[in-house]
């Protein structure tokens, strides 16, 4: 069964007639017979007057359907067309856009706007803001709209089609169809963070941005300039001085092409959850925004991640390849509820590693007797190396310490929070009697906070 139009002579099947999603209008519309086939049933008496009112709401209702499905099904002669760009890296963390293109069509007839609404396949761990994308496209013109995601853990997503509704052009229904566009997107960390350092450090190496040099700044000669006051007079090259007939001093840089080694612990207290976050994933930025650091100061850089043994070890080099290669290399790893052996990872890279390095390791601590391996660990680098403890801290253990209870539970958990805070501290005095560098953020902050460490240790010489 079909309807045929005279002139045009086009078929619709009745399943297409009602395969429709009914706008606003359609509803109001059926409404509204109800409304009038209601006011007829009370005008007259009954039983012709229900017998009426039932049959002119059955008509209405069948007319405004018929409508609506003709409306509907002239649409798929005028159907935008829907792209999803293609899909980059995405960065953990971070609000990530997804750009999507929108095209109406050339007509030969008039001028027309088309109504449209957009739901993107997202995966289901992974919602989009917004989640529907709607607007108004005229004949022959394209927009772009765009919606982000933020993913709270790394690995692959997949994107199923989109899904697409178009108003009729009388206002009657939508047609409603979907664009196979599945794709599979890889989640890596936060990659945004490091183009932002990538470019700070590329400016202050080319001196855009002036550093401020310090008496001890390094032991490298950089090169000759004035003296300015509030040098240091220590600088002064008196040859220099002397031929020239003005005042010079020596700049001095860090020493550069040392090693620096990053031990990142992927086992049991990693997988804890901080901001929604694990707390490997804020480890993992802190390694690659140190290694980026060091590499581009001119270091040789090592990673290597470990559980019970050291599952991934990428020995020390130069040069952006390398990075390139690191990055690749940890973005897939995930933690595991294992317990991390530091002894068998640090005598793994002494045996690796013979000339003195930085041996950083980002990890946590619970107290000193729950971390005594580590402190054992770390102390067994001294003084061959430079070991160096960062540790990944729960803002919100600060938060319950410092917050004033207002009541039983409140004061027990601020005891808890207080006393967990005190034995971390008491396993860092021992680890600082030892010789070991420490660095104790919260987990939110430890990326920046570790690249300005590294600066400082190169800066004092400590290396």
């Amino acid at each position: 069964m079909g309807i045929v139009n005279s002139g045009t002579k086009f078929i619709i099947p009745m399943t297409q007639l009602f395969s429709f999603i009914p706008s606003t209008r359609t509803l109001w519309l059926l409404a509204s017979g109800g409304f009038v086939s209601t006011i007829i049933a009370i005008l007259i008496p009954a039983p012709q007057g229900i017998g009426i009112a039932v049959m002119l709401t059955v008509v209405w209702y069948f007319m405004i359907l018929i409508f609506a499905g003709i409306d509907a099904w002239r649409s798929k002669a005028d159907r935008v067309q829907v792209n999803r760009e293609q899909l980059g890296k995405l960065s953990i963390g971070r609000d990530n856009p997804v750009t999507i293109t929108i095209q109406a069509g050339q007509s030969d007839g008039k001028s027309q706007k088309f109504n449209y609404q957009i739901r993107d396949g997202l995966p289901q761990d992974l919602p989009g803001t917004p989640e529907l994308i709607s607007g108004q496209l005229e004949t022959g013109n394209s927009q772009t709209s765009t919606y982000t995601v933020h993913p709270y853990r790394r690995g692959e997503y997949e994107w199923q089609v989109i899904q697409v509704r178009q108003l009729g052009a009388w206002g009657l229904a939508w047609h409603q169809w979907r664009v196979d566009t599945a794709q599979t997107v890889a989640v890596y960390p936060d990659l945004v963070g490091l183009k932002s350092l990538s470019i700070k450090l590329a400016l202050q190496s080319t001196g855009a941005m002036r550093q401020v040099r310090k008496r001890g700044m390094g032991t490298e000669f950089s090169e000759l300039r004035e003296y300015n006051p509030g040098d240091d007079p220590r600088s002064i090259d008196w040859k220099a001085t002397a031929r020239r007939n003005r005042p010079l001093i020596r700049v001095l840089e860090p020493e550069q092409e040392q090693t620096v080694i990053i031990l990142l612990d992927r086992g049991r207290l990693m997988t804890a959850n901080i901001q929604g976050y694990k707390r490997f994933d804020f480890g993992l930025n802190a390694t690659l925004s140190l290694a980026l650091t060091a590499i581009q100061r001119g270091d040789r850089v090592g990673v290597g991640v470990f559980d019970r043994y050291l599952t991934t070890w990428i020995p020390p080099q130069q040069g952006q390849n390398h990075f390139s290669r690191i990055l690749d290399r940890v973005s897939r790893i995930q933690p595991e509820l294992l317990e991390p052996d530091y002894l068998g990872a640090v005598t793994t890279i002494i045996k690796q590693q013979s000339r003195r390095a930085l041996v950083v390791i980002i990890t946590d601590i619970i107290d000193d007797i729950a971390s005594a391996e580590l402190l054992t660990a770390l102390g067994r680098l001294t003084p061959r190396y430079l070991p160096f403890c960062v540790t990944l801290r729960d803002p919100q253990v600060d938060l319950r310490a410092h917050q004033l209870a207002a009541d039983i539970p409140g004061a027990y958990t601020q005891a808890v929070a207080l006393d967990l805070i005190r034995q971390r501290e008491l396993a860092f005095v021992k680890l600082k009697r030892k010789g070991v560098l420490v660095l104790d953020a919260p987990a939110n902050q430890i990326s920046d906070r570790l690249v300005d460490r590294y600066t400082q240790i190169k800066s004092r010489n400590q290396l």
